[in-house]
């Protein structure tokens, strides 16, 4: 069968394969090595790892583009901050992650860039805001956003930028490429914080950059490796691994969430319910704000509070624990990033805690 004719679940597993010739492994081993003998494509181990590659390969594949591999998530946004000029500005939601906007605030403040931040909701407004900024470099999106769930019309935001010479950069990490592939919306970067759904485990920090264009991948790699942002290939094997069942764990999460999503819109105990109708991250808005919020992440046992996503395990936290989120976010707000675990018990485990707060 020709890799172009297979679907998104089937090359989750293929992709990024030896040959299969006799003898050859089933997986790509892992490549430890920092140094290779002179005089190859490699050289040096900053500069390229087979590892790295086989992961880059089955990414670049999903998402229909060519794949880079970093050290993290924010390793990825940072390499990618970096390309923007002297003195020019990056439009991006208002409710990006909060490593994200850190990141910009902190270019920000060093005069290397302007950051304008919208609601990216509003199509109209952010279409305005790319036409009024003349030194407009990037339009950064986000959809869904964290932890806010909204979601951008990717697909008229891009053709918008396009008309006005504006980059668009697309973080995909709450869709993953299984659920949306904003290359083939227009976008002409996607982002990943492969630690998340792509890995899978809670046991991995890398991040990933997929693009389409030729020249743009040759000035990410370089910069990539002037500034040594590489994954170890253990932790590349380890996401790869994790890659190969990403289209099974998210079914399942995606169906839990679902189930928690019309369970939860019942309770007295919440005021809101966000949910994009996609994906596996919910979040419900307290109606006892933060100190509702804060006793249920206390009171469960199946639930574990933490602030990272996209494991196997459910998690959660409130989101406004941490200074950086702004006061946009209600106080309330719980993102729960739903596991595969049995859905009765995810519920049994929430529900006696919401109980306890609507007592």
């Amino acid at each position: 069968m020709s890799p172009s004719t297979l679907r998104p679940a089937t090359v989750a597993v293929t992709a990024g394969r030896p040959p299969h010739d006799p003898d050859q492994p089933l997986n790509v081993p892992i490549t430890m090595t920092s140094t290779y003998v002179a005089t190859g494509d490699l050289e040096y181990g900053r500069f390229g790892n087979p590892t790295w590659t086989a992961f880059e390969d089955a990414l670049g594949a999903l998402e229909g583009g060519r794949a880079l591999s970093f050290a993290s998530g924010m390793a990825a946004v940072t390499t990618l901050l970096d390309l923007v000029g002297q003195g020019s500005s990056v439009i991006a939601p208002r409710h990006s992650y909060n490593g994200t906007v850190a990141a910009l605030a902190d270019a920000e403040s060093r005069g290397r860039l302007r950051a304008n931040l919208v609601d990216i909701t509003d199509t109209d407004s952010v279409i305005r805001a790319m036409h009024e900024d003349e030194d407009c470099a990037f339009l950064w999106l986000e959809s869904p956003t964290n932890p806010a769930l909204e979601v951008a019309d990717i697909a008229a935001l891009s053709a918008a930028a396009h008309e006005l010479g504006i980059s668009v950069v697309v973080d995909n990490t709450f869709a993953t490429p299984l659920l949306q592939q904003p290359l083939s919306l227009g976008a002409d970067v996607v982002l990943h914080s492969a630690t998340k759904y792509i890995a899978g485990h809670s046991d991995v920090l890398m991040g990933a950059i997929v693009v389409a264009d030729d020249q743009v991948y040759d000035a990410l790699k370089a910069r990539r490796g002037l500034a040594g942002s590489v994954p170890g290939p253990f932790e590349a094997w380890l996401a790869l691994r994790g890659l190969r069942t990403l289209h099974v764990r998210l079914e399942r999460a995606q169906a839990n969430a679902v189930e928690l999503v019309r369970r939860l819109a019942g309770h007295p105990a919440v005021e809101e319910v966000r949910y994009p109708g996609f994906g596996a991250i919910v979040a419900p808005v307290l109606r006892g704000g933060a100190d509702a919020g804060d006793f249920l992440v206390r009171a469960t046992s199946l639930w574990v509070h933490a602030t990272s996503l996209g494991g196997v395990e459910s998690t959660f936290e409130r989101r406004r624990r941490w200074k950086m989120e702004p006061t946009t976010i209600p106080e309330g707000l719980i993102r729960l990033s739903v596991g595969i675990e049995d859905v009765e018990d995810l519920w049994t485990d929430l529900v006696q805690a919401l109980d306890r707060i609507d007592a």
